[in-house]
């Protein structure tokens, strides 16, 4: 809701503040007053393109600033604080405001939330804030995403019901069609990729590496390779611990007996040489048995051979094979085969995945023609009742020969939101063709088109504020009350501002602005330019402005007593609507 607008040096005004709040605001004066700049300003902060003739004259710039007032999860705070903009938050809401800065040489800046911003933020955020109908403003529903949502929202919750099915079925269809596309497509590569992936698993599985062999088989030939000099190593440590019968050198076994002996001899005399002589009978156990493992060494040495060389040099050739064309490691070969393994089970389902998803594609698709069907039928009848509420409205709105349709048209193809288009149509005369919304009528038909729309969707489809311009152009008397009436049955779900001529329109306002035109005299600090001023009026000022709107004579008792009728007229049949 727009809680304030304030506007500096724009056409003839010169410094004024709209204070505007929820229900119905009217806005009236005199031919000439200004009364369109009301509208000027929100086209500015609607982010619509500026025109530097709106600049008042002599002054540098014009500037248009709202404070508005947001519920909470408002998309526009969120739009507004991702763009930088400075939000006050409370329980019951936000604060934001938003400003456009025109000057005078047709350069335009935007500000939101105390921020510098582009000015087509102030578009985006308008999109959500404001609908203004008028004779040069674009229609809030021309638009068929817009009209098609419209129609949906009036249907109600049944079809809001069979929307979400057929929305969970559609995502599902269009995710299985993508995959089944991509299997299909990539049939051929598929194909290639499983044939090479075969054709080295078999060459993998015909070596049949175990893990870390190629490091086991690398330390076994090293060790075959420095065979001679491995067994003369362990033939002289042999001969070095055990002697033998070509060596009358002392020996390990040899010295630790001699020490031996000479213990034993005197052991029983001293209890510490005891332990020693024990302690020798160990070592010579140790000895002895280390001497026989370096014998087996030596003799197992004996029984490998070039042959046992050769066998090792042609494994690892086939490992290194491996190696070369898999991974760094025979382990990372092994690796890379499982996963390989099963990477080709995959493409090898491809057959059956592709039948299984092109079965469940054709069950999908049945489902959502049905589906799709029963939507088409549900948006039929909220067209043809809608069509025939706004009709009513445009009846009683001085159209009474305007037709208003909704023709709900199949496309034939499966959409995010069914098989329909639709369109919302307007035949304003007899005799006329059916034409879309925003053709083949006047501005203030349009305007009351619009009105009798928004009136019919209010409940269902609303926006937070409606700005109506030109909405009783050409209608009087019986017409204007009922587009006053129809105005503040919007206002109940809406804020809703009007600029007016018409006293029996103004009359359901809850709150009336005037503007007011004072001509500068010459030689006068303006220099002859005319200012309006905007002043909100109280109830004795609201009589006298919609005495002067019915006769020219806000001082003649006789037209502010009918004043005061139409004020007290009006009030009952909003009490009724209450």
């Amino acid at each position: 809701m727009i809680e304030e607008i304030r506007i500096n040096d724009l056409g003839v005004i010169g410094g004024a503040t709209l204070p505007l709040g929820p229900g119905l605001t009217v806005v009236t004066g005199e031919t000439g007053a200004g009364k369109t700049m009301v509208i000027t300003a929100l086209g500015l902060l609607l982010g619509r393109r500026a025109d530097a003739g709106a600049v008042r004259h002599g002054a540098a710039q014009a500037v248009a600033e709202a404070s508005l007032r947001l519920p909470p999860g408002s998309p526009v705070v969120a739009r507004a604080e991702e763009a930088g903009a400075l939000v006050e938050h409370d329980d019951d809401g936000s604060d934001l405001i938003i400003a456009r800065f025109l000057s005078a040489a047709g350069r335009s800046k935007a500000a939101v939330g105390g921020r510098a911003a582009p000015v087509g933020l102030l578009g985006e955020l308008g999109s959500d804030l404001v609908a203004v109908h008028g004779q040069s403003d674009q229609l809030r529903l021309t638009g068929a995403t817009a009209q098609r949502q419209a129609l949906d929202k009036f249907a109600g919750a049944d079809l809001a019901a069979v929307l979400e099915e057929y929305g969970e079925d559609y995502r599902r269809w269009r995710t299985v069609s993508a995959e089944l596309d991509e299997l299909v497509g990539a049939a051929r590569e598929r194909l290639r990729e499983a044939e090479g992936l075969e054709a080295a698993l078999e060459e993998i599985d015909a070596v049949a590496p175990e893990p870390g062999e190629d490091e086991l088989l690398k330390a076994e030939a090293t060790k075959l390779a420095n065979l001679e000099g491995l067994r003369t190593a362990a033939l002289t440590a042999q001969t070095a611990l055990a002697g033998s019968e070509f060596s009358e050198e002392y020996n390990a076994l040899g010295l630790i007996a001699a020490a031996k002996g000479a213990l034993e001899g005197v052991q029983d005399d001293d209890a510490e040489l005891k332990a020693l002589a024990e302690r020798l009978t160990e070592i010579n156990y140790l000895v002895s048995d280390l001497s026989t493992e370096v014998a087996s060494y030596a003799t197992g040495l004996d029984t490998e051979g070039p042959e046992r060389l050769a066998e090792l040099e042609s494994r690892r050739a086939d490992l290194n094979r491996l190696i070369r064309k898999y991974a760094p490691t025979i382990d990372e070969v092994l690796e890379w085969a499982q996963t390989s393994r099963e990477r080709l089970d995959e493409l090898q389902d491809d057959s059956g995945r592709i039948d299984a998803l092109t079965t469940e594609k054709a069950e999908l698709e049945t489902r959502l023609h049905a589906t799709a069907e029963s939507l088409s039928e549900l948006r039929r009848t909220a067209a043809a009742d809608l069509a025939e509420r706004v009709t009513a409205e445009l009846a009683a709105l001085a159209m009474p020969d305007a037709l208003f349709s909704a023709e709900v048209r199949p496309t034939g193809e499966l959409g995010r939101h069914g098989q329909d288009e639709i369109h919302l149509l307007l035949q304003p005369h007899s005799g006329s063709s059916p034409r879309p919304l925003g053709k083949g009528a006047s501005g203030g038909e349009l305007s009351r088109v619009m009105l009798a729309i928004e009136v019919v969707l209010a409940a269902v489809d609303p926006v937070p504020t409606f700005v109506f311009d030109e909405v009783d152009a050409g209608v009087g008397g019986k017409a204007a009350v009922e587009i006053g009436r129809r105005l503040a049955m919007l206002a109940r779900h809406v804020q809703v501002i009007v600029v007016t001529h018409l006293p029996q329109v103004a009359a359901y306002a809850d709150r009336h602005i005037r503007v007011i035109k004072n001509s500068g005299a010459a030689g006068d600090p303006e220099g002859g330019v005319t200012q309006s001023d905007v002043v909100l009026l109280d109830e004795n000022e609201r009589v006298r402005e919609l005495a002067r709107m019915l006769a020219g004579q806000e001082e003649s008792d006789t037209a502010q007593a009918h004043a005061e009728e139409l004020l007290r007229t009006a009030r009952e049949h909003v009490s009724v609507m209450a």
